[in-house]
């Protein structure tokens, strides 16, 4: 097979290490476990629905962007899988804050803004972590509730991207009958 048929199969795939919102899906499953830990009872289910929710949209990343190379179609689902985990948690947290009549922050909130840049320039687990070591439970859940909000939008923009690819150049079974169909027409004799 010549090396102009070979890029068919190599698919720019970036590594999810290096996907923000990914990074900032470690960060939110990480403070989700601190949270959990520090303010809800031993033996709450909530505890394990919560932290399972967070690890499973960071997992489900990770899945679907290992899959990517071989199948759009199951990277696309494997995040839509991670944004219902997500979406998931944040109701969690929304439960937990009106459960206790707490402040859920929106734009009115005094701290709302300040919060929102916060989480917008930070995607680092360690960061987060530091944060959260001065912040009370309703400071944590509505930041929380913020990393959810703005994984989501950054996972939505990539999916779009990732479908519009999908429908202009195909997957791989597409890229595989190009390539037989290039490699036929280099050499006909075969």
């Amino acid at each position: 097979m010549s090396n102009k048929t070979t890029h068919y199969f190599v698919q720019s795939v970036p590594n999810y290490k290096d996907l923000l919102f990914f990074r900032k899906s470690v960060a939110l499953y990480d403070v989700t476990f601190a949270f959990c830990e520090r303010y809800l009872t031993k033996g709450d289910r909530t505890i394990d629905q919560m932290v399972q929710a967070a690890r499973s949209g960071k997992q489900n990343i990770i899945e679907g962007s290992e899959a990517a190379p071989t199948s759009s179609e199951t990277e696309i689902k494997l995040l839509n899988v991670a944004r219902a985990s997500l979406k998931e948690l944040q109701a969690d947290y929304e439960d937990y804050l009106r459960a206790r009549k707490m402040t859920m922050w929106d734009e009115k909130h005094a701290r709302y803004e300040g919060l929102r840049k916060f989480c917008r320039e930070t995607n680092e687990s360690e960061a987060y972590m530091a944060q959260i070591e001065k912040m009370n439970d309703e400071e944590i859940a509505n930041m929380a509730i913020t990393m959810c909000h703005q994984v989501d939008m950054l996972m939505m923009k990539y999916i779009a991207v990732k479908e519009r690819e999908f429908v202009e150049k195909g997957g791989i079974r597409e890229a595989m009958t190009r390539a037989r169909v290039q490699y036929r027409n280099e050499h006909p004799e075969k």
